[in-house]
């Protein structure tokens, strides 16, 4: 590994490939570096040393004067141009600061290329979520593939010490609490053909539930709305947060049926039908559900070219048929940066069984969210490639994926989710749930 970067307690991580073994819970003098020479959720606040990443500075919390609230998120940085852009002519220049799923992409698709813009820390918080942050780190444990003694922290552990701590950072961000939205998905085939689905989804966390329920993190529902053969379609699931314990709870509602029915392929690599199988279910936001069927190894922290600030893609005016191109998403509406993250591997354990034998995520250290994901087949090689486009969503302070993009190598096809261009609103935050909403009996009436 090249350009690992060491910083305090990592420092034992960066060496070699070794597994991780546990760590004790975070210390007060550990915990204390929040807010000095890391940010509220962990992150570096220095910048690097040639200034192609900068100083940390509370990240964007401002609307910026073109943003129409309930109607389009606006890209604050709009007259940005792109510093260089990488292409499959000069990718051997940049390829130490690529994903390998980068690299194949150029190596794949002549059409490829990845606009490279000054690099903008804009990922935050509300005041309160850091302080919750910072209360919990001296508390909170793993424990096997769970969690003990936390309570509502939204990044439990702030100092990674292990790939499955940065996994649950993922997991457990903070979105707002609750979130609502109607958003396309849409399967892009071989020949550049495709078409939509949309869908109308609520993922509301178990403290924003009017009646939280006992290790549930959360709730959510899913009702498909277009193409008519699909229209009325639900899917409901109830997340635990301890799911090697205790299994995910899911059930669907079939309009042909018109019946309720367990779902217990909603899980592992059980494949998505809307994507045409080009993502499995734990794929959605990037990764979800139980992690124990891998051994997560934390690599280290590396500086790397990653999708960050995807605002233009998002934006009214640009219509699905500019960007769906074929083969992979319009890379002239993609906004790429140079920024720290942390690099885990999860190797599949001999006892268990998914498709993918190995997997590499690349997680933002400012938000942990997890922004890129190379997936590797069964005899090792490297098969699928996924990138989710991290906005901050600033008048919510909230750090999420404008949208996500699910590539086969092996066939040329891309499943593209989450953008909301031909609807009308945007993502809702801080969103309430009812639990009676949520539960099975409701799907009948949801897909009426």
């Amino acid at each position: 590994m090249k350009n690992l970067h060491k910083n305090g307690i990592a420092v034992a991580l960066l060496a070699g490939f070794m597994a991780i073994p546990a760590y004790a819970k975070l210390t007060n003098e550990e915990t204390a570096r929040l807010g000095k020479d890391l940010t509220p959720l962990g992150g570096e606040i220095a910048g690097n040393k040639d200034g192609t990443i900068p100083k940390y500075t509370g990240g964007l919390t401002t609307p910026p004067a073109c943003f129409k609230p309930g109607v389009e998120y606006c890209d604050p940085f709009a007259s940005d141009q792109p510093k260089f852009t990488i292409t499959p002519a000069n990718v051997g220049k940049y390829k130490d600061q690529l994903p390998a799923g980068a690299v194949a992409m150029f190596q794949k698709y002549s059409t490829f290329k990845m606009p490279v813009y000054e690099t903008r820390r804009t990922a935050a918080v509300p005041k309160d979520i850091a302080e919750t942050v910072k209360k919990e780190a001296t508390q909170i444990e793993l424990d096997g593939f769970g969690l003990s003694k936390r309570v509502n922290s939204t990044t439990p552990f702030p100092i990674p010490k292990n790939g499955l701590e940065v996994v649950w950072n993922h997991l457990l961000r903070y979105l707002g609490g609750g979130m609502a939205r109607q958003q396309v998905s849409a399967p892009v085939r071989p020949n550049g053909q495709y078409f939509l689905t949309v869908v109308e989804d609520m993922r509301i966390f178990n403290q924003n539930m009017d009646k939280p329920q006992e290790n549930r993190l959360l709730f959510y529902k899913e009702r498909v709305l277009e193409p008519a053969s699909m229209a009325g379609s639900v899917l409901l699931v109830h997340e635990p947060v301890e799911q090697a314990k205790e299994a995910r709870s899911a059930w669907q509602y079939n309009t042909g049926q018109r019946r309720v029915k367990r779902a217990p392929n909603v899980a592992y690599d059980g494949a998505n039908e809307i994507s045409e199988g080009l993502r499995f279910h734990d794929q959605f936001d990037a990764f979800n559900g139980a992690p124990d069927r891998y051994d997560w190894k934390l690599v280290g922290k590396k500086e790397m070219y990653i999708p960050y600030n995807d605002y233009k893609i998002g934006e009214k005016s640009h219509k699905f048929d500019e960007i769906l191109t074929k083969n992979h998403l319009n890379p002239d509406l993609l906004r790429y940066e140079l920024h720290r993250v942390w690099v885990v591997e999860a190797t599949l354990k001999p006892e268990q069984r998914h498709n993918y034998s190995k997997r590499v995520f690349l997680v933002d250290e400012d938000s942990w969210n997890i922004v890129w994901t190379d997936n590797y087949d069964s005899r090792g090689d490297l098969w699928r490639v996924s990138m989710h486009g991290v906005v901050q969503y600033y008048d919510a302070l909230v750090t999420s994926s404008r949208f996500s993009a699910y590539h086969d190598l092996n066939n040329g096809a891309y499943s593209m989710e989450g953008l909301d261009n031909d609807r009308k609103g945007t993502v809702m935050f801080n969103q309430k749930g009812k639990l009676v909403d949520f539960q099975p009996e409701a799907l009948r009436r949801e897909g009426q």
